[in-house]
């Protein structure tokens, strides 16, 4: 099993060091594994695409698609506090997980999740109609302000386009922040995405294939080419080394995030990154 960077009372301590004692325009990120981030920015804090559980595991052990954990978990959702936005770009369990948003609900409690407006029903079900009070739903090109963040849905074809799969572009500061979601290109993608100014993409590269049977996303050097293409001062590639039968290696990201003179960071679950 990869072991993490940095994980639990470590990696809780790096978090709090940063909410004490970083500098108020700083943009700090830490990859919490598949397609979780958590970012700071002046002592508020924004969770992508959370899923810190082994319930997927659970649910496919005895089945034809086992879901093999890769990377030992970062940190139990139910230590997460102090988080004030939380995203779900999409239904699937790895971006909407019962097992880590009850947690880290009750640790946070003033959280909000923002997701996709068609996906709300879907959500109280999923994670009791209490909780429905703190969504935040958002259609495609509707924007909502929560504490230092301002999120705007973009588009997203996990696939195929649909109301149902999202990204965020995220406004903090003076930075932007670019959650694709799970995605493969569509047409109009890079344009729209071009008028934002992306300083930070953060980009599947797992790919697709056929046999997984799943929805596939971008690969890695298709993941490198759209960061250039819309002009994105830095790209993290995600969603990768969660799973046995669905990941990839980071190798043809970084080739071609070299060729292309495209500045990337590749971290491990749990590091802590800033942007320059």
């Amino acid at each position: 099993m990869i072991i993490p960077h940095q994980a639990d009372d470590v990696f809780l301590a790096d978090v709090a060091r940063v909410r004490a004692h970083g500098a108020p325009d700083r943009l700090t990120l830490w990859w919490l594994g598949q397609s979780g981030f958590l970012v700071g920015y002046g002592g508020e804090f924004l969770l992508f695409d959370p899923y810190l559980s082994d319930s997927l595991t659970q649910k496919y052990a005895a089945t034809d698609k086992p879901h093999v954990r890769l990377t030992a978990r970062v940190v139990d959702p139910a230590r997460l506090d102090g988080v004030s936005v939380v995203t779900s770009t999409h239904t699937h369990t790895d971006h909407l997980d019962r097992e880590t948003l009850l947690p880290l609900f009750s640790a946070s409690p003033q959280a909000r999740l923002v997701l996709p407006r068609v996906n709300v029903d879907f959500a109280a079900q999923r994670l009791g109609e209490d909780h429905r009070l703190r969504f935040a739903p958002l259609a495609e090109g509707e924007r909502v302000t929560l504490g230092a963040f301002t999120l705007e849905a973009v588009p997203a074809a996990h696939e195929e386009r649909r109301p149902d799969y999202a990204g965020f572009v995220v406004s903090v500061g003076s930075h932007r922040i670019y959650h694709s979601g799970d995605t493969l290109l569509f047409p109009g993608m890079e344009e729209r995405l071009r008028t934002f100014k992306i300083d930070l993409a953060l980009l599947p590269i797992n790919g697709r294939a056929p046999e997984r049977r799943v929805a596939g996303n971008l690969n890695g050097p298709e993941a490198a080419r759209l960061a250039h293409a819309i002009g994105a001062r830095w790209v993290v590639p995600c969603h990768y080394d969660m799973f046995a039968f669905n990941t990839a290696s980071p190798a043809a990201f970084i080739a071609e995030c070299r060729s292309l003179g495209q500045p990337h960071a590749v971290l491990r679950a749990g590091e802590r990154w800033e942007l320059p």
